[in-house]
């Protein structure tokens, strides 16, 4: 196994999501993610705490760039818009990987209630720093909270339509997640 081979993060993920798709999340082991990706226990431990941190990798970073996106919205823009700046900026840190594994792990998670469960979590993660960010620009907690939810259907809509679209590796993220908040926000208009 190579020590210091670069990418051991990337790997250890594309490994455990491709193990929890063929085996299950319960019957995967940390020694078989590490052994797949060909890399020691130790390193495992030194990127993730336990196997289901794997699902989260890259959650700081996402959480960052939303809130960044929103905080960068012109002075003027209503919270759909700061929130679709959050997605446009988000965007800019999916690749072919996560466009790859987007099924794979959705099904993983579709199959173990731990995975929902930290799925959960770290939907709660990023509607925290959205909404952090929209309060940070001046909106009532009740606005920046309701926007942030709709934020996060948005991505998780977008994200999955993305990954499964016909358009191939030229398919712009960005397009697919803000055309999700486009049609959740048409539809919350139209509940009255």
């Amino acid at each position: 196994m190579a020590r210091w081979e670069p990418g051991a993060r990337e790997r250890l993920v594309v490994a455990a999501v491709d193990l929890f798709a063929e085996q299950g999340y319960d019957a995967t082991t940390v020694a078989q993610i590490a052994e797949r990706a060909g890399v020691t226990k130790s390193t495992f431990f030194r990127h993730f705490p336990d196997k289901r941190e794997l699902l989260v990798a890259g959650q700081e970073t996402l959480s960052r760039l939303l809130a960044e996106g929103i905080a960068d919205a012109p002075a003027g823009a209503s919270p759909l818009t700061a929130v679709a700046a959050g997605l446009r900026r988000a965007a800019t840190a999916m690749g072919p990987m996560n466009r790859e594994l987007a099924p794979r792990l959705k099904a993983a998670v579709a199959a173990s209630t731990e995975l929902q469960e930290r799925d959960a979590l770290k939907s709660v993660g990023l509607a925290a720093a959205m909404t952090a960010a929209l309060t940070a620009r001046g909106l009532p907690d009740a606005t920046a909270a309701l926007a942030s939810e709709l934020g996060v259907l948005a991505f998780k809509r977008g994200y999955f339509e993305w990954s499964e679209s016909d358009r191939g590796a030229d398919a712009d993220p960005a397009e697919y997640l803000v055309a999700a908040l486009d049609e959740l926000r048409a539809a919350s208009a139209s509940l009255g």
